[in-house]
């Protein structure tokens, strides 16, 4: 059987980089990625709990973090930075505030910086969101599949491959569902392919999504 292999971390060194940097020794090191995973955490809450919006899209493509002895450095990138608009400084100090008393460092400053992305239906995550957005209002699987390929060919990227797992429109027998348009060459490491995989929560019980982007070639 074709063995599946996550296409970012088989491609980290040539079209892929690490969303967290930092160093530790090798007995921290399990403390240092419990707490990246608290940071993401803690921001996607703070995000929807304080967004109130009507797609339900929280539009936040991916969250890098830097590390050093002394701060910690985090890079928001958005799609729809509906934060930046009211109160701008106000909301990103009340972030910094909710991050720093989840990791209660005292000695490491939290410093937050928001990015915009270009097109935001141009990544894997915002469509996710969007998909299962879509699946819990009960909209066919099919059509959420498509309405997200038509929002990915706008921001021109040139193959997606959209997968949805579970019990689809709440059958008895969980099956997988996927569709692809244009090309999408996971076996090729030069191909910059944007991965992700994203559960939605919905009545009858737990859908996994998963979206590949083939974006260019190097």
């Amino acid at each position: 059987m074709g063995q599946k292999i996550n296409p970012l971390g088989f491609r980290l060194g040539t079209t892929q980089s690490h969303h967290s940097i930092w160093f530790a020794q090798p007995k921290n090191y399990s403390e240092g990625l419990q707490e990246d995973q608290k940071i993401r955490d803690c921001i996607k809450n703070y995000i929807q709990k304080n967004m109130k919006i009507p797609s339900g899209v929280e539009g936040i493509a991916r969250i890098e973090i830097k590390k050093r002895i002394d701060l910690i450095q985090v890079i928001i990138y958005m799609g729809f930075p509906k934060l930046l608009i009211e109160g701008r400084t106000r909301r990103i100090e009340e972030l910094q505030a909710t991050v720093q008393k989840e990791l209660n460092c005292v000695n490491r400053k939290v410093n937050i910086a928001i990015t915009r992305i270009t097109n935001p239906y141009g990544h894997p995550n915002i469509l996710a969101e969007f998909i299962a957005g879509q699946l819990k209002n009960r909209v066919s699987f099919r059509k959420a599949m498509k309405k997200a390929i038509e929002l990915t060919e706008q921001a021109d990227t040139k193959g997606i491959q959209i997968q949805i797992a579970g019990r689809i429109d709440g059958k008895e027998i969980a099956r997988v569902e996927w569709i692809r348009e244009g090309r999408v060459p996971l076996q090729t490491i030069r191909a910059k392919i944007d991965y992700c995989s994203y559960t939605a929560r919905t009545i009858y019980g737990v859908l996994g999504i998963k979206i590949w982007i083939f974006l260019e070639e190097e």
